[in-house]
């Protein structure tokens, strides 16, 4: 009879489990290796202090096993909460926000500045080597000033709506990103963008994310969202999806409201090259692990055709 206690045994069947889980990663760590992976971040998974700690450790461990994470970060919240505290008032145009030229300074200097290096500092302190950078860096990118339009119901005209200095990616040069790839070095990037004229634009940071995964032919786009992925009629999470579907799915209203935007970066980015992008909960812990390392992900893939 064995004189080992029921605390002993329980133990060693963990550990036994945790073993057999880093075995059947292997795979998939070997399909993902030397391959570039383009993270959006931000949502509730950046805003928690124990979510944001298990991100880190995370890309740090993706970079450990031979692959290569490209960081994209947001920080909409953050920004409203500065302005707010310098009580800088910002005009809407038919409910959009006008970035002018005192807005976009915060803009820069809250992305570029705090939330740039606080993600750094706590992928360095889970012992990754990682570096701050704008899309000013390097040329990194290049921006041209976003323009919405509006039909009126009446004349059926398209108005031509100026948002300031809300700008697009026109042209990412990724090359140095090309040198980190090279190195241990895992880049943080702040979506602000600069035009042709050494203007500053605030670029979402989906569509940014989009960009960078396709200029640098990412295997995957994974963008950490607040909800479960996208949802059938009945609510149902959606795992996997071609691009037809997805552009089905907007057009019948099964996707709609602001996940129609995210939805279209990642088609757009699959278009432009990139394998597959992926809309996961970042309020999940370890969703990036998750999500690469085991067989059925934690959010809706979508695929080429």
């Amino acid at each position: 009879m064995s004189d080992e206690t029921p605390d002993i045994l329980h133990d060693r069947q963990a550990w036994l489990d945790r073993a057999k889980t880093l075995s059947e990663s292997l795979p998939f760590m070997r399909q993902y290796s030397d391959e570039t992976i383009v993270v959006k971040y931000g949502g509730h998974a950046m805003e928690s202090a124990d979510l944001a700690s298990l991100f880190a450790r995370d890309v740090v461990l993706l970079k450990q096993v031979g692959i290569n994470p490209v960081v994209v970060h947001g920080g909409g919240p953050q920004i409203d909460a500065m302005l707010k505290r310098l009580d800088i008032q910002t005009p809407r145009v038919d409910g959009l926000r006008y970035t002018d030229e005192a807005t976009v300074e915060v803009v820069e200097m809250i992305l570029s500045g705090k939330i740039n290096k606080q993600i750094v500092s706590a992928i360095n302190e889970a012992g990754g080597f990682a570096v701050g950078l704008s899309g000013k860096d390097g040329h990194l990118i290049r921006a041209r000033k976003l323009r919405r339009t509006k039909k009126d119901p009446d004349s059926q005209i398209e108005k031509v709506l100026d948002l300031g200095f809300v700008g697009e990616p026109s042209e990412i040069t990724p090359h140095i990103l090309d040198f980190f790839r090279e190195s241990d070095v895992i880049p943080v990037i702040a979506p602000v963008g600069m035009g042709n004229a050494g203007e500053t634009y605030n670029i979402n940071a989906d569509t940014a994310a989009g960009a960078i995964a396709a200029a640098t032919e990412a295997r995957r786009l994974l963008m950490l969202t607040d909800v479960v992925g996208v949802l059938d009629k009945a609510g149902n999470l959606i795992p996997e999806m071609t691009a037809s579907q997805a552009k089905e799915y907007i057009a019948d209203g099964t996707i709609s409201g602001g996940m129609i935007p995210k939805v279209e970066t990642c088609l757009q980015a699959v278009e432009d090259g990139v394998e597959a992008a992926v809309i996961l909960d970042g309020r999940v812990p370890h969703a990036l692990l998750l999500e690469l390392f085991t067989p059925h992900g934690v959010g809706t893939l979508i695929k080429r055709d």
